[in-house]
């Protein structure tokens, strides 16, 4: 391995509590288009046993440092084509180990327009700088009197060009920079003010409208809140330092006197003068602006981090399973679009029924939501969570009140995103003769059989279970996304004779147009006997099938181990051990007591290791687990439909829709979600709310506010019933507004408030490059 690649592996080691050697092994994998669920699951004596969270970690840092390194070679080819690169600074430029630190340092030699300092140095005021640093026993003034000349009419402008050299200098300071850096870092503080005029239009920010709170310790979440209200144009942001300093010259300037050992000669007063002066104009905003962004980038990375947690967590969530299911998507005015789909999530009938006003055929709708379920044996009835929810759920129960049993068991289901869903060219080419409206009672329905296979079908974005999701970098959060999405696909398996399009897209090795190969195949020859049958798919290769395989699933085929998570390429080691026991592989399946009296040292080869061995010996205990929880509903409470039907002290049952780092928001059934605050979702201290819950999971929940104008809910899930949920300093209207949106979001306009330069600076330094 190349010197470069050794220090990038030994760099991502450290960060990932791996050796290099692992490291370093993973990258050629990933090299040579191994996905990291294949790497993973199947590659563990290659890796030493690296996790998919440690490999994600390590493909998104071999990235950045590969950047980096890249970045690192064009800046010393730069300096050295200038005839400027020394062995001290070709050593200082090997050592930084970030693109920040790195461009400090390029900082002088890189090219830039005429500056000041240039026009300066032009009109020879080049030595009158170098003379005041080295002599500042001499006076300033006495000194540039020697510089005048038809450009430099005065003492004054030559004292100023001098000035202008020298602040470019600090400016321009790798090792100042990074010291008055840290500085901020730790003493800064981030302050937001109402703009004038804008309180009432701005209520939603309220809480910032005369905010003040340490730089370093902000969370993300009112990071964000801060910059859209500044974004907005109802906020003035900005970094403040030094702010409550009584003393004549202020810590960061002493901090740039101290790195220039500035004393009492003439001279050190004179530059005393230059460093209060470059701080003030120069310094100050630039080091405010990155300060900015490193706060944005941190806050982004803990949104992202939050939507993919909540992601995970909800496409993991518990499948209903293969029933017949009624699909209603709730409209008052337009009516309840009704889609019925059999277990396999085939389509079997369509309508629209019209409860409420202004039909408000309840008798005939419950005639034909009835008259449904007994042609079509239904056995679970999804009603979208949308507008004309809890109308609908009461329809429902009223009607299933005059069933005979066995009845149907009613369930309420987000329908976030179905709306996107229903327009989308997927919705479209699956049901092309189908109305677009009725296409989302189809996904509400499909949702609850297998969340997994439907919500793939659907923009991770538009699921709704962000934090200011449209207030982070879109590509990062994308990637991010699609690293939850294919993580969970491939924890799962796919059944390659059912699965559609775009779930098979998210098969390790495969994307759309493999995956719509493997679809057109089956249409065409029918179902799938053997995962060897895949070969025969066109443009599909030996690399391709290495990398899939083992994630799809064949129940009921030739192979019964290709109804595992087995991969072919392990089959013999699979046969050895079924072998071993004198059994049939499909009686052995599931038979744990006769797989646990075997030795898996026995069955290492010079191919496969003891992590693989297991692993086969797990699968043939459990084939094809799934690794999801089993199927629970939340009951809502009767009579309880609005916010306005809510008390104080009431016990209610909910589901938990999104986690954020302030609490979990639930759905209680009154269409507006309510807040659970970090500090009342247990009898002990929490910090992160991921400890305690998850979307997705059914909780109990006693009200402790009820806020009907603002629509905000406080919740409790102490035992002891809590105080009044403890506010936040986010505006938790504004949150409920962006994490659980019906339709999509487009992202806010770009645009920069009116706030002087420094909102003029900012708003250039928001912009992503």
């Amino acid at each position: 391995m190349a010197p470069t690649p050794l220090k990038i592996a030994n760099l991502i080691a450290a960060e990932i509590k791996a050796t290099s050697a692992q490291v370093s092994a993973a990258v050629e994998l990933i090299d040579e288009g191994a996905t990291v669920p294949f790497i993973a699951r199947y590659r563990k004596e290659v890796t030493g046993g690296l996790d998919d969270t440690q490999l994600r970690t390590l493909s998104e840092r071999l990235t950045y440092l590969r950047e980096l390194e890249a970045r690192r070679a064009s800046i010393l080819e730069s300096i050295s084509g200038q005839g400027k690169l020394t062995d001290e600074l070709a050593a200082k430029i090997a050592t930084v180990s970030t693109k920040a630190e790195l461009e400090d340092i390029y900082l002088p030699y890189k090219p830039k327009r005429r500056t000041k300092a240039e026009i300066a140095r032009e009109r020879g005021l080049g030595p009158l700088a170098e003379q005041i640093l080295a002599d500042r026993a001499q006076v300033p003034a006495a000194l540039a009197e020697k510089f005048l000349s038809a450009e430099v009419p005065d003492v004054k402008a030559a004292l100023e060009g001098a000035r202008d050299i020298v602040a470019e200098q600090f400016t321009e300071n790798a090792d100042l920079l990074k010291r008055l850096r840290d500085y901020m870092k730790d003493n800064a503080f981030l302050r937001s003010r109402v703009v004038e005029g804008k309180k009432e239009a701005g209520a939603k920010f309220s809480d910032y409208f005369d905010h003040t709170e340490r730089w370093a310790t902000v969370p993300g979440h009112r990071a964000l809140a801060m910059l859209r209200g500044w974004n907005e144009e109802f906020l003035s942001v900005d970094i403040v330092v030094d702010q409550d300093s009584t003393e004549a010259v202020k810590p960061v300037e002493r901090i740039i006197a101290s790195f220039y050992a500035i004393g009492t000669k003439p001279g050190d007063k004179w530059l005393a003068e230059v460093i209060g002066w470059t701080w003030r104009v120069k310094l100050s905003m630039s080091l405010s602006l990155d300060l900015m962004r490193e706060m944005r980038e941190r806050a982004e990375e803990e949104a992202i981090r939050v939507f993919a947690r909540n992601l995970k967590d909800l496409l993991l969530a518990a499948p209903a399973g293969t029933r017949a299911t009624m699909g209603l998507d709730p409209g008052i005015r337009t009516g309840v679009k009704v889609a019925v789909i059999d277990n396999t999530g085939k389509v079997l009938e369509t309508t629209t029924v019209y409860p409420f006003p202004p039909k408000n055929d309840v008798r005939g709708t419950q005639a034909e939501l009835a008259s449904l379920v007994r042609k079509h044996r239904i056995e679970l009835i999804a009603i979208g969570n949308g507008t004309g929810s809890r109308e609908t759920e009461k329809l429902v129960a009223d009607m299933l009140a005059q069933l005979p049993a066995p009845k149907p068991t009613k369930v309420i289901v987000s329908e976030a995103g179905a709306s996107v869903y229903s327009a989308s060219e997927t919705a479209a080419a699956e049901f092309p003769n189908l109305d677009v409206s009725l296409r989302g009672a189809v996904s509400i329905a499909r949702r609850l059989q297998d969340p997994l296979a439907e919500l793939v079908k659907i923009e991770p974005k538009s699921i709704g279970v962000g934090q200011y999701q449209h207030d982070v970098d879109q590509g990062k959060l994308s990637r991010s996304l699609d690293a939850v999405v294919e993580d969970a696909v491939n924890a799962v398996g796919v059944d390659l004779n059912t699965a559609s399009a775009p779930l098979l897209a998210r098969v390790s090795g495969l994307g759309k147009s493999s995956a719509e190969a493997i679809v057109a195949h089956r249409d065409a020859n029918g179902p799938f006997e053997s995962r060897k049958e895949l070969m025969k798919v066109p443009r599909l290769g030996a690399r391709t099938f290495e990398q899939c395989a083992g994630f799809l699933r064949i129940p009921n085929g030739k192979e019964p181990l290709d109804a595992s998570s087995v991969h072919p390429e392990a089959y013999g080691v699979a046969k050895k051990i079924v072998a071993a026991c004198g059994r049939d592989v499909r009686t052995l399946m599931g038979d744990s007591a006769a797989l646990k009296r075997l030795d898996p040292k026995v069955f290492v080869d010079e191919r496969f290791g003891l992590p693989t061995v297991k692993d086969i010996l797990a699968e043939l205990e459990k084939p094809g687990r799934d690794p999801r929880p089993e199927f629970r509903t939340a009951t809502f409470a009767d009579g309880v439909d609005d916010i306005k039907d809510l008390k104080v002290g009431m016990l209610l049952e909910g589901t938990v829709t999104n986690v954020a780092a302030f609490g979990a928001f639930v759905d209680i059934g009154v269409h507006q979600d309510g807040l659970v605050h970090v500090s009342q979702l247990a009898d002990r201290f929490v910090k992160d709310p991921h400890e305690v819950v998850k979307a997705g999971d059914v909780v109990k929940v006693r009200v402790t506010e009820v806020d009907v104008p603002r629509k905000r809910i406080g919740l409790t899930m102490r035992k002891d019933g809590g105080a009044p949920a403890a506010r936040d300093n986010a505006p938790r209207g504004d949150r409920n507004a962006q994490m659980k949106p019906k339709f999509s979001q487009a992202a806010p306009k770009q645009q920069a408030p009116a706030q002087g330069a420094f909102g003029a600076a900012l708003a250039e330094a928001m912009k992503r490059k």
